[in-house]
C-alpha cells in the first residue's frame, strides 16, 4: 500500500508540472469516480450467501418436482404395459 501511495504522489507531481494542478486534480477525481463506479457495479453482480441458499432451495424444490413427475410417468407406463399384456393374454 505504501508503494502505491508513493507512486500516486509521484505521478500527481509529474502531471501537475505538465498539465497544471486544476487539470491534474480533475483527472484524478475522474479516475477515482470511474474506479468507484466500476467496483460498485462489480459488487452488485457478486452472489451473496443468501443468493446461494436460495439457489440451493430452488434446486431441492426442482429435484422433488422431478421425482414426483417421474413416479407419475412410471406408474402410467406400468399401467399401460399391464393393460397391453392383459389384452394380448385374453386373445
Amino acid at each position: 500500500m505504501y508503494l502505491e501511495a508513493k507512486e500516486t504522489a509521484r505521478l500527481y507531481k509529474l502531471l501537475t508540472e505538465k498539465l497544471g494542478s486544476d487539470t491534474t486534480e480533475a483527472m484524478f477525481k475522474y479516475i477515482d469516480n470511474k474506479t468507484e463506479r466500476s467496483v460498485e457495479a462489480t459488487i452488485k453482480t457478486l452472489a451473496t450467501k443468501d443468493d446461494i441458499a436460495n439457489v440451493r432451495k430452488e434446486m431441492g424444490d426442482n429435484k422433488t418436482e422431478t421425482i414426483k413427475w417421474m413416479f407419475i410417468f412410471w406408474v402410467g407406463n406400468i399401467g399401460a404395459t399391464l393393460a397391453m399384456m392383459l389384452l394380448l393374454v385374453k386373445k
